[in-house]
């Protein structure tokens, strides 16, 4: 492959959330039935060039894991479901990410769509790891850094972090 595909595409809605360290975007090759094979190659392309190192899924399902372990692209998959309770989910999720930031990796974190659940679970996450001291304070970052302010779902999951076990720095 040459030219300036040879380097990929970047995922839909790419943001940064801890400069060159963790992004949120939506899911590699777009969200449900917009989802395209060949645009999900390119953007791993991406991913990896990027100097990507995990993946950290919060689909309901397994989609697109196959095409991580094809690429020898670390992930992992904490599905994140509108009808259960997301504190055990996401106690397990931060503290992965916490431990794969400490390690040096670099991350993305995705869901079908980058909407207020991402949203909420990367605020959730800075609230957590004591990045950032509250809730409001996270979310008005969050909503900086993507450009739209966060919906009732987001709030939620961010709120729920007072319910989860504390934090133990790495």
């Amino acid at each position: 492959m040459r030219g300036k595909w040879a380097a990929g595409i970047a995922p839909r809605n790419f943001t940064w959330v801890i400069k060159d360290r963790l992004a949120a975007s939506e899911r590699p090759g777009g969200f449900a039935p917009n989802h395209r094979r060949v645009r999900r190659q390119e953007e791993i392309i991406w991913l990896r060039v990027q100097g990507f190192n995990r993946i950290i899924s919060l689909l309901p399902s397994p989609h697109n894991l196959h095409a991580y372990e094809d690429e020898s692209l670390a992930y992992a998959h904490y599905p994140l479901l509108a009808s259960a309770d997301p504190r055990l989910v996401l106690a397990e999720c931060y503290a992965d990410i916490e431990s794969s930031l400490a390690a040096g990796l670099r991350l993305l974190v995705h869901q079908d769509e980058f909407g207020d659940r991402v949203m909420g679970v990367v605020a959730g996450f800075l609230v957590w790891s004591k990045r950032l001291p509250t809730g409001p304070q996270a979310i008005a970052l969050v909503e900086r850094v993507v450009g739209h302010q966060m919906g009732a779902a987001g709030r939620e999951l961010v709120v729920s972090v007072d319910a989860m076990p504390p934090h133990q720095p790495v």
